[in-house]
């Protein structure tokens, strides 16, 4: 365990096995629409959750990305789009992919914003989603990875001021490395 972890909350044993069931839960979904899924992965956070998740998907997917921030070390600021998708999602099914849903207003931006493009469907696959850090009561994920208590975690692809996130598990950071 890393020193400046105060407990794992998630093993990585437990985040590949629940790849696992997402992927195919997801695979037969969109075979059942007949659809091919746009995925789009929120940067940085959400590459090792998407990686992992498409690995265990047997159907055609497409994937494109968004930057977007919504963080300054552990304070929830305003959302900024700092790159948008490059593919069309007009007429598609998008999957939005993140790493934790926590307080909901970056996706409630992004979901506003792919909509607003013509998607067809938006649904939400989260890694970890934070209900009790929830500020917006409409974002509620479609598929989610596992529930997280109100604590800042790190790992997986979740970060403290851009460190952390090559962590193979989820965990809770000490309060002296914040």
């Amino acid at each position: 365990m890393h020193k400046d972890v105060a407990e794992i909350l998630v093993s990585e044993e437990q985040i590949q096995e629940r790849c696992k069931e997402l992927g195919k839960e997801l695979s037969d979904y969109y075979r059942e629409r007949n659809s091919v899924p746009m995925l789009v992965g929120l940067l940085k956070g959400s590459v090792p959750f998407l990686v992992d998740l498409i690995k265990r998907m047997d159907i055609d997917v497409e994937i494109d990305f968004m930057d977007v921030s919504s963080y300054a070390g552990t304070n929830s600021v305003e959302v900024r789009i700092l790159k948008d998708i490059e593919s069309s999602v007009a007429d598609k099914d998008v999957l939005v992919i993140e790493d934790i849903v926590d307080t909901g207003k970056t996706l409630e931006k992004v979901c506003e914003i792919l909509r607003s493009k013509g998607a067809r469907e938006v649904k939400i696959a989260t890694l970890l989603d934070k209900p009790g850090g929830r500020k917006v009561d409409t974002i509620v994920p479609d598929y989610v990875g596992f529930s997280v208590p109100n604590k800042f975690v790190i790992g997986y692809g979740l970060d403290y001021n851009q460190k952390y996130r090559n962590l193979p598990y989820v965990g809770v950071i000490k309060e002296e490395a914040i």
